[in-house]
């Protein structure tokens, strides 16, 4: 009785420890989480740890460099949000969000980005996920793009980003077969040269 007692609580989300279930890390695992706002979670079924549900990276200031790196992604992640605020450049080229394995993917994207405001599209890309169409050194871009894996190493990722100084939004969307685990995403620009220069970026993942 007291065995059906603790999972019944297990699966009821409550906060204290409880007993497990075979198939859930063996007979008599006692396990709670530690933090408000954790889940209990396993990566490959053997060991379970107190897991913030959704991980909050750490902000970077896009005030120089030519790309912003976030690496270390752990290998259970499914879901990227990488997000916007007040990013500029001192140039024109289209931002984009390129993924990697090991290292970062250049090439076999397949992205569309279209604005909001003139009707301007850029057709097929292939380089990363660009998600703004004409910009200039006076728009600060505002927003987030969603990156889901699919299956296997293939993500697709959408969103909409603002960019105020010019009044446009665009909305991009896209997919790409990594050759392996994803571990990490980079912002930059197509050209890879022009110079961040104001805003803030950061990324959840889950």
């Amino acid at each position: 009785m007291t065995i059906s007692r603790n999972i019944s609580v297990m699966a009821q989300g409550a906060s204290s420890s409880g007993i497990l279930a075979g198939g859930y890390g063996g007979l008599g695992a006692s396990v709670s989480p530690t933090t408000a706002g954790n889940v209990l979670f396993t990566a490959d079924g053997s060991v379970w740890s107190s897991t913030q549900k959704i991980v909050r990276g750490t902000s970077v200031a896009t005030t120089s460099g030519t790309s912003v790196d976030f690496t270390s992604i752990p290998s259970w992640v499914k879901r990227i949000t990488m997000m916007f605020q007040g990013v500029s450049t001192n140039g024109t080229s289209s931002y984009q969000i390129q993924l990697g394995a090991g290292s970062v993917t250049t090439s076999g994207y397949a992205c569309v980005t279209s604005a909001g405001t003139s009707g301007v599209t850029t057709g097929s890309v292939t380089s990363g996920h660009v998600f703004s169409v004409t910009p200039a050194a006076a728009a600060l871009s505002h927003g987030h793009i969603v990156f889901t894996l699919l299956t296997g190493n293939t993500w697709v990722g959408s969103g909409v980003v603002n960019a105020t100084g010019v009044l446009q939004f665009t909305i991009s969307a896209s997919s790409i077969a990594l050759g392996g685990t994803l571990d990490r995403v980079r912002l930059t620009t197509v050209n890879g040269t022009d110079t961040f220069d104001a805003g803030n970026v950061n990324i959840l993942y889950e």
